[in-house]
């Protein structure tokens, strides 16, 4: 099974939910608690808020709305196709409007009862190509505007090549609108035509529903029918992609899809390249082409064509300093300037700027890694799966049930990554004068990463030993609690900041004097690299 099949299985419910504990007792942990993990209780499994629909699904849908329309409305296949086409497939809104007004819904919609007269001649001429033919190798739409069959398919094939909006054909008589539905489709276009067309029609069903969303992994072909009155937009897909419904990005929990938005566009935008060259160069004084210092020397050279020699201290020309001015190394004039605040203005912005740089490094870095992290532990997983487990297996005399507490330990170990990777994104955005919610947070935060660091471990290097183990070692049932225990501690532990984040960490007080007399550049990274020390990140 793929590793987050296995994942999906597990967030639809956990064996070992249980209290919380403390610092000490998972500090502590000892492979002897053997009766740790039997005693947590098991949560009732949530109910899904979704459904996922393949493509046969999807069809059936389709068909089954339009059979509705044919018993209700008394009209035929291809016409209730085209009405659902035009109200995007909502039955209910097309039955009230036929109702009401049939005679506006079929004029809107191009579905004309009374067809124009032809003549009753043995030959007609086609409009299109303006050759006459034989009745009998002509088509017509409900309109009665005759055309020869092979200017029908040439421009039914141009249509459908178009793209979805051949869904909407009308009759190529400019004067007229009715519309050209299924059966002509079917009748006169090629294989491949027909086939683009029906495709076209199967995605309509998904994308003009607001309650039904395409899974955004690249090559699935599974539709999310969601329930909008659900709270969790967490989805997992058949094709085992999690993400998010309301914004089709990944799953994001505890982050909303604005910050999460925010977030990406961030990452993606120049912003930061802004801020790196604000922070770490200066303009040429006579060119203003930006200028990096790579050496010890405050002798500057602009490169060509402009090669002004300038002083990396005060930007004057280099002409005008020596001796007097204090040499390579320094700068008496840039020191005079800089007390009659001559650079005051100019020296705030590169400092903000860089003080914006490393701020958003801090952040980015462990949100990256994190996801670096993540994606190790799916690799893991896998090879637990398809390689270790039966080792396993075979060499403690386990089953492949025995042993799925290892399988459960890996699926929080990734789900957990995803969690602490966002809260790095909620780091960066939480105001820094709420510096009160700010420690609250890094605390929060750090226990849980802390908790994970410890599980992680477990998994990763303590179970390697009895995996390189030649016979049965007694210790495995002690680090089978162990583990265990971990798993349902840092579960735990990750659920508490979830729900303090998604509540804007609500329990904390910001309003509380004391944290109005801290300065707001003491919640800045520099206080989450404390955190991160005495945490194990």
């Amino acid at each position: 099974m793929d590793p987050e099949d296995e994942l999906r299985d597990s967030e639809s419910g956990g064996d070992d939910d249980g209290d919380v504990c403390s610092d000490d007792e998972i500090a502590d942990f000892d492979c002897g608690d053997a009766e740790f993990a039997e005693s947590q209780e098991v949560p009732s499994s949530p109910k899904k808020s979704y459904t996922v629909l393949s493509e046969a699904d999807i069809q059936q849908r389709q068909e089954e709305a339009i059979g509705e329309i044919c018993t209700i409305l008394s009209i035929p296949r291809d016409v209730a196709c085209i009405l659902l086409c035009h109200y995007k497939w909502n039955v209910g809104k097309a039955q009230d409007e036929w109702f009401a007004d049939e005679e506006n819904v079929r004029k809107i919609v191009g579905l004309l009862q009374n067809p124009v007269k032809t003549p009753n001649s043995r030959k007609i001429n086609c409009g299109i190509c303006f050759e006459n033919y034989v009745r009998s190798k002509m088509s017509a739409a409900c309109c009665g505007h005759y055309f020869c069959n092979t200017c029908w398919k040439g421009y039914i094939a141009t249509s459908i090549d178009e793209g979805p909006g051949c869904l909407m054909l009308r009759c190529p008589d400019p004067s007229c609108h009715a519309a050209v539905g299924r059966d002509m489709i079917n009748k006169l276009a090629g294989r491949k035509e027909k086939d683009k067309y029906a495709r076209y029609l199967l995605r309509s069903y998904v994308e003009d529903n607001k309650k039904i969303k395409w899974c955004p992994s690249p090559g699935c072909d599974y539709a999310v029918n969601f329930n909008i009155n659900s709270i969790r937009y967490d989805v997992c897909c058949n094709c085992s992609h999690t993400f998010c419904w309301s914004c089709t990005e990944e799953v994001h929990r505890p982050v909303d899809c604005g910050m999460v938005a925010k977030w990406i566009t961030k990452n993606n935008a120049e912003s930061e390249n802004t801020n790196w060259i604000l922070a770490n160069s200066k303009p040429c004084p006579k060119c203003q082409r930006p200028i990096e210092k790579n050496q010890g020397c405050m002798h500057m050279s602009c490169r060509a064509p402009c090669k002004f020699e300038f002083c990396w201290l005060c930007l004057g020309a280099w002409s005008e300093h020596g001796a007097k001015t204090g040499g390579f190394y320094s700068c008496n004039s840039y020191e005079s300037a800089k007390r009659d605040e001559a650079f005051n203005e100019s020296e705030k912005r590169r400092k903000r700027a860089k003080l914006s740089l490393e701020r958003y490094t801090h952040y980015y870095e462990r949100w990256a890694t994190n996801e670096s992290s993540r994606k190790k532990a799916l690799e893991d997983l896998g090879i637990m799966q398809t390689k270790n487990l039966e080792k396993l297996c075979l060499v403690q005399g386990q089953s492949e049930a025995q042993l799925k507490f290892i399988i459960e330990a890996w699926l929080q170990i990734v789900e957990c990554r995803r969690v602490l990777k966002w809260t790095y994104a909620y780091g960066f955005y939480l105001p820094e004068h709420e510096y009160t919610k700010k420690q609250f947070f890094e605390y929060l935060q750090g226990e849980a990463e802390f908790g994970l660091e410890r599980l992680h471990q477990c998994a990763e290097k303590e179970l390697q030993e009895f995996i390189d183990a030649d016979a049965p070692m007694k210790e495995f049932d002690n680090f089978r609690a162990k583990l265990a225990g971990l798993t349902s501690v840092t579960r735990n532990y990750f659920e508490n900041l979830v729900q303090a984040l998604e509540r804007g960490l609500m329990d904390v007080d910001s309003s509380d004097p004391q944290a109005s007399s801290k300065s707001p550049s003491s919640s800045s990274p520099s206080s989450s690299k404390a955190t991160e020390s005495d945490n194990p990140s």
